[in-house]
């Protein structure tokens, strides 16, 4: 390709479709810090136990469960405002609307009097949060193209990772000044930066000629709901296990960033104990720590042209595993700022360069007649590890102390790369035949 056509790709980022998806990524991002860093940073500030904080951290349960319902929000149509936007776009409203309110509630609780009512809220705020993204990642597969797919799955991730630095970075420095209550209420209205996307934005055409839930005059309605059921749930689930190896697949979409999760759940309130303030975290940890995952994104997409998508998960992992050792090196150096820079920037890049990677993995494997069921079914894998998995990463720390701690998270690395190697080795690297089209060699 000459110069000027390699330049002329980049127009591809104009397209209103990628546009849209990068602030819908937005959106999707922003509930992520305040059911997770954020909050952990509130808890432990109000003077809640690493175990207790640790244990919370299964409020994002949904995001892990999630394809239990997908196969609902992908065939049912909603009432009233189905008939107005159109199946997806009515869904993205509904759960933006739960977004805002359960944020909103979030923020009015007391972690310290009542830490029942706070978990019950995230859990709202997550459940929600978890819902929504199973229509974003439906909408973003069936609105692009062949040419814009690459484009709309860097916008994604672009989006979200700056959402999760809005209510990350933003959410601290907004505390230091104003209270969590005020915090939480300013960051649920920037949940309507997706509102607004999706209002704007059109329904996909391919999605218009789907089969939705329809009960005509006279059918019988167990017939028609048994055979939703078939077309909704059953035949993505089977299409799936079909494949050669769907198990270890499963095993490893869960196990391949756990190391990476189990380390990633404890790193605010070990940056917290470690005596550096908000602002410190929010400078360092969430705006400088950002910027290393967007280099860590772009080498990332880089190294998966140059060198395909299996070799790219082989060096990410490995990345990631050792990235890990710099929290240890961060635990004996104390409260240096010039280590936790450069343990933020290492383990920021390392996961980067893994969730760029991950993200194509996971996309090549959904079949496009199932994006919905299928991308949720792969994607509560992967969260399974931060969420169930890295649970006990707060006991953890405090029966072994902080060093110990983060040897155990580079030791869990280890299980995704051996799954990794006996993938490869039994050439179960298979995918549907109208999946995503990554270079896998």
């Amino acid at each position: 390709m000459s110069l000027p056509n390699w330049l002329s790709a980049f127009a591809i980022y104009r397209d209103p479709r990628v546009l849209a998806i990068l602030f819908l990524g937005f959106s999707s991002g922003l509930p992520l810090a305040l059911t997770g860093t954020t909050l952990s940073l509130w808890l432990r500030e109000e003077g809640t136990a690493l175990t207790a904080i640790g244990f919370l951290s299964s409020v994002g349960t949904p995001y892990a469960l999630k394809f239990l319902w997908a196969p609902l929000i992908d065939k049912l149509p909603l009432p009233v405002l189905g008939p107005l936007l159109g199946r997806r776009r009515s869904w993205m409203i509904l759960t933006q609307i739960c977004l805002i309110l359960s944020i909103v509630g979030l923020g009015l609780t007391s972690p310290s009097e009542n830490i029942l009512l706070t978990a019950s809220l995230a859990f709202l705020v997550a459940f929600s949060s978890a819902s929504q993204d199973i229509v974003i990642d439906a909408y973003r597969v069936e609105i692009c193209d062949e040419r814009s797919m690459a484009a709309g799955a860097a916008a994604i991730v672009f989006g979200y990772r700056i959402g999760m630095l809005v209510s990350g970075a933003g959410a601290l420095y907004l505390a230091t000044t104003v209270s969590w209550s005020i915090t939480f209420t300013i960051m649920a209205a920037f949940v309507l930066v997706g509102v607004i996307t999706i209002l704007m934005s059109r329904e996909p055409e391919t999605h218009k000629a789907l089969t939705t839930v329809q009960f005509e005059p006279g059918s019988r309605r167990l017939a028609a709901y048994k055979k939703w059921i078939v077309d909704a749930v059953v035949k993505p689930l089977s299409e799936f296990m079909s494949r050669p190896g769907w198990i270890p697949i499963l095993l490893f979409v869960m196990l391949y960033k756990f190391g990476d999760s189990l380390a990633g759940v404890m790193s605010t309130p070990f940056f917290y104990d470690l005596g550096f303030t908000k602002i410190d975290i929010a400078n360092v940890s969430k705006v400088y720590g950002t910027i290393a995952t967007f280099a860590g994104l772009a080498l990332g997409g880089w190294l998966m042209a140059a060198t395909g998508l299996y070799k790219t998960l082989w060096v990410c992992g490995f990345l990631q595993l050792f990235s890990n050792l710099m929290f240890a090196v961060q635990a004996l150096a104390g409260n240096d700022i010039t280590v936790l820079s450069l343990t933020v920037g290492i383990e920021n890049l390392a996961g980067g360069m893994g969730t760029a990677a991950f993200v194509a993995y996971l996309s090549s494997l959904c079949n496009i007649s199932y994006t919905a069921t299928q991308y949720a079914l792969l994607s509560s894998f992967m969260a399974t590890a931060r969420i169930w998995f890295s649970s006990p990463g707060g006991w953890l720390a405090e029966q072994f102390g902080w060093v110990e701690f983060f040897l155990i998270t580079t030791l869990a690395a280890i299980p995704g790369l051996l799954l990794l190697w006996w993938l490869t080795k039994e050439g179960h690297t298979t995918r549907p035949e109208t999946a995503i089209k990554e270079p896998l060699q």
